[in-house]
């Protein structure tokens, strides 16, 4: 029986993912954390951890018995460059806290099976920008792409040296209906949607023409999951692997609203997130993970567009009459 901590839980990520989990593995044994108190998300268990306390973390663990982590607490890229220093250390130190207590714990034959995000923020200008590839050039400008960067390395290093099975996944631009925009650069696809059924026009960070890749949060959740459920044997990559549901530029998103919308209008206000986002690549080659876990994704635009607008409209409602 697996006993599952997820830290971050109240994340855009998190908070969807410890649904998915308490659903498959059952709400008791499920753990959701994060550093202030929230909802559940379906499991029966929260505590409250601050991914930077080593000691509260090993605290946990123990009184659990967890076996799998999912460490997904982090600065994203906007917001850590306005404080980078601290991203740094959230990002690197959170991560490097898990790995060494998966290392203490399988020493004392107490395995833990670690998952952590990687992004792909963590390739840069000099990375070919088409397709990709899983292995190829990484020289990201940002400080979060470099301690995404930085903690695939560790990642690897973990699982070479000391045996931790840490698996991680290049997460594309994440598309959810159910979290606000969060501080990322791809967040303007899930404003937009907002905007749209206000009834506004949306002023767009991005230019027209900025193709970056993306996900729909129920293909990024399936993908976690499968990747923690694959058989170890069959897994190449211990840094991070590629993973890609689809690509778009704001252009071709607000056209897909406006199908459902036809009053909507998009205007373009480029600002420091389009240097970012210029930096990363348009679309991925994610063979390799078809080929190691059989991963591919299912939600094309049309699908996300429609879903997007009916569940934003569904939560509107319910709030309505909640007030």
């Amino acid at each position: 029986m697996e006993k599952i901590l997820v830290i971050g839980a109240n994340g855009q990520i998190g908070s969807e993912l410890v649904e998915a989990l308490a659903r498959q593995h059952g709400a008791d044994n499920v753990v959701a954390a994060d550093i202030s108190p929230a909802s559940l998300y379906g499991a029966k268990i929260y505590e409250i951890i601050d991914v930077l306390n080593s000691a509260r973390i090993s605290e946990v663990i123990e009184q659990y018995n967890i076996t799998q982590v999912y460490q997904l607490a982090a600065l994203l890229s906007a917001t850590g460059e306005k404080a980078p220093l601290k991203a740094w250390e959230l990002n690197m130190d959170g991560l490097l806290n898990i790995l060494e207590i998966a290392r203490i714990r399988g020493e004392a034959g107490k395995p833990l099976k670690v998952f952590w995000p990687s992004s792909i923020a963590a390739f840069g200008p000099n990375t070919p920008p088409v397709n990709t590839p899983q292995y190829t050039v990484m020289d990201p400008s940002t400080i979060y792409g470099i301690s995404k960067l930085a903690g695939e390395r560790l990642c690897e290093y973990y699982f070479e040296k000391y045996g931790v099975d840490v698996r991680s996944i290049r997460y594309p631009g994440i598309i959810s209906y159910k979290s606000p925009p969060g501080g990322g650069t791809t967040d303007y696809a899930i404003a937009i949607f907002h905007s749209a059924l206000r009834g506004e026009s949306y002023e767009c960070f991005l230019e027209s023409e900025t193709t970056l890749p993306m996900i729909y949060m129920p293909d990024a959740i399936r993908a976690t999951i499968s990747l923690m459920d694959a058989d170890p044997t069959k897994l190449s990559v211990r840094s991070s692997y590629n993973v890609a549901g689809l690509s778009f530029n704001p252009r071709e998103l607000a056209a897909a609203i406006k199908q459902n919308l036809p009053a909507f209008e998009i205007h373009y206000a480029p600002d420091s997130r389009q240097a970012i986002a210029a930096s990363w690549p348009q679309s991925l080659d994610d063979s390799q993970a078809q080929k190691d876990w059989k991963w591919q994704a299912n939600i094309g635009l049309g699908a996300l567009v429609a879903d997007m607008l009916k569940n934003i409209t569904v939560a509107a409602k319910g709030l309505d009459k909640a007030a």
